[in-house]
Parts: structure tokens; C-alpha cells; sequence
């Protein structure tokens, strides 16, 4: 495994990380949840991404991380990296959804508490919320860090302007943002309007989640939708209709690019991301040890031409 620093801090994050979004919750299969989390960490993935909603139903994927850390990661806390979020609706009620200091102070214990942990590694604002000042959010992760809560913090989905009065804010009171996470592949390439450049000036980490755009950018779909995957399940986020006859076209030109370069799509998907040098690392999101496997592969080649960058570019255009 490659590491690389985050932003201008003295942690290093391996290139691939590891989701919990998604086959880690209490309707998922635990045995397998478990088998994937060994593999990784045993090829060198140190970063396991939680939020408090992760599930589902919300809440359990923290459980079941933290039952295989007790039962059989204990020993090996130091050498992870573990890191969950609040933000989005977990309780009902007026305090279980948005970034209030009320809401993500009773979140960090609620989770802290699921996983077994007396401590994130990061922990995260999950969400801009513009029912809530940043100062007062921003102030929240501060204090969580200096309560020993979490070693460092880190902010998701954020404007491009809230994000910059976030940075800010959090620089002059001596606990920088480690790290900004969001969405980015090659079918959104929304952070290169702004948020790439941006945490290049504050010096600032992006960890890229949905790097496959759910499993659009493999050749799972290629010929249909096949059954057990995502845009087939009931529950997730991937819908039927999302996987358009334009998409898949798109889909079957950079798979023949993948080709040529001896990688499977998936693979080259997740080079295309680890190329920016902004990037700090991907989270993959895996249903299966083989296909974790798989996704590792990416590490035998993260180099492109000028002549196949270019060739990508015209099937998919960068943001306007």
C-alpha cells in the first residue's frame, strides 16, 4: 500500500480507503462485512470511513465495526485510523439531523459509544447545514477535539464559499481542517470548480468518496443490470434510472481505454482520481473480498499518457 500526507499535517493516509457506507450494515451479510474488513487491513488499508447514519438501519454499520474492533482488532487500535461523521438525519426530532452544536455533540458520544471507541481519529461535519452558522459548527468540532474526542477534524459537502469561512475560521483558532471529503469521479468532477485549489491554499486533504460512481464506472453494467447489485437493491442510492443508454455508452468507451492499459475499469477509475495530485485518497465501497481485491489492482499502475488523458477527456469533459 501507498501512503501519502494529508493536507500539511504529519498523517499519512493509504491511497485506498475503506467505506462503510454501503454492506456493512444489520440488513448486510456480518461475516462477510467482517472478512472484508480483515482483508483490508491485512493489504495495508489503515483508514476505515464511518458516519453515524451509515447502516442501514442508521447506526449499525458503527455497531458492527466496532464488534469486530473489540473482538478482534483491540490490539491493533494504534494502527488505525478510524473516522465517522454527523450531520445528516439520525434520530427524530428537531437535534437529530443538521450541524448544531447540540446535534454534533450528542452525535460524536452517541457514536463513540456504537463503536466502543474513546476517540475518532477524524471526525467530520457531514454536511453543510444552512440552518446553522459555520462558527457555531466549526466551534462544536473544536471543542470536540479538545475534549479528546477526536484527534482531528474534517469537514464534507460543503460550498465552495462556506468551505473557505470554515477553513478560516478554524485556522485562527489553532485547529486546522485536516482533511475535505466529497464526491468525485469521473462523472462528477464538481470539486475541480473550486474545492481541489482551495484546499491546495489552506493546505487542506480530499478524500474522494464514490470514486465508481456506485459501480457505474466497472463493467458491472455494461450489459444490463445484474442482480444483487446496487441500482437493483430496494434500499442505497443508486437508482435504475440513473444507468441512461448515454451512460452506458460512455461507460463501454473508457472501458475499451482500460483495456489498452491492461486494467480492469474500476481499476483505471480509481487511477483517474489517485492522478489528481490533490487527492489524497479514494474510499472504495466493496460488497465482497474479491472485489476489494480487485480495486487494490489500481496500485500497479496510477501513471496515464498525455495521449490517454486526453482521450478521456473527450468522453467525459471536465466541469464547466
Amino acid at each position: 500500500m501507498d501512503y501519502s500526507f494529508c493536507g500539511n499535517s504529519g498523517l499519512q493516509l493509504p491511497k485506498i480507503s475503506l467505506g462503510l457506507w454501503h454492506n456493512f450494515g444489520e440488513v448486510d451479510d456480518f461475516t462477510n462485512a467482517k472478512k472484508m474488513i480483515f482483508y483490508a487491513f491485512d493489504k495495508g488499508i489503515t483508514h476505515f470511513d464511518l458516519a453515524n447514519n451509515y447502516g442501514p438501519p442508521p447506526g449499525s454499520a458503527e455497531l458492527n465495526f466496532g464488534k469486530v474492533l473489540s473482538e478482534d482488532l483491540k490490539g491493533y487500535r494504534d494502527h488505525l485510523i478510524i473516522s465517522s461523521k454527523a450531520g445528516h438525519q439520525m434520530w427524530s426530532g428537531p437535534y437529530g439531523d443538521g450541524s448544531s452544536r447540540k446535534s454534533i455533540m450528542a452525535s460524536i458520544d452517541q457514536s463513540l459509544k456504537r463503536t466502543g471507541l474513546e476517540y475518532f481519529d477524524i471526525f467530520y461535519s457531514h454536511r453543510y447545514d444552512n440552518q446553522t452558522p459555520v462558527e457555531e459548527t466549526m466551534q462544536a468540532l473544536i471543542d470536540i477535539v479538545k475534549q479528546g474526542k477526536a484527534l482531528y477534524i474534517g469537514i464534507s459537502k460543503y460550498p465552495a464559499e462556506e468551505t473557505k469561512k470554515a477553513y478560516e475560521f478554524l485556522k485562527k483558532q489553532h485547529v486546522p481542517c485536516l482533511v475535505y471529503q466529497d464526491k468525485y469521479n469521473m462523472f462528477h468532477r464538481y470539486p475541480e470548480e473550486e474545492h481541489l485549489e482551495l484546499n491546495e491554499e489552506y493546505g487542506v486533504g480530499f478524500v474522494a468518496f464514490s470514486p465508481l460512481a456506485q459501480g457505474i464506472l466497472t463493467d458491472k453494467y455494461l450489459n444490463g443490470i445484474p442482480e444483487n447489485s446496487r441500482a437493483a437493491k430496494e434500499h442505497g442510492f443508486l437508482r435504475k434510472e440513473e444507468i441512461t443508454f448515454e451512460i452506458i455508452e460512455q461507460v463501454k468507451k473508457l472501458n475499451q481505454i482500460a483495456n489498452k492499459r491492461g486494467q480492469t475499469l474500476a481499476e483505471m477509475a480509481l487511477a483517474w482520481v489517485l492522478n489528481h495530485k490533490e487527492v489524497t485518497s479514494v474510499i472504495v465501497g466493496t460488497s465482497s473480498v474479491s472485489q476489494l481485491d480487485t480495486n487494490l489492482g489500481v496500485l500497479k499502475n496510477m501513471s496515464f499518457t498525455e495521449k490517454e488523458l486526453c482521450e478521456i477527456e473527450k468522453i467525459i469533459p471536465p466541469a464547466p
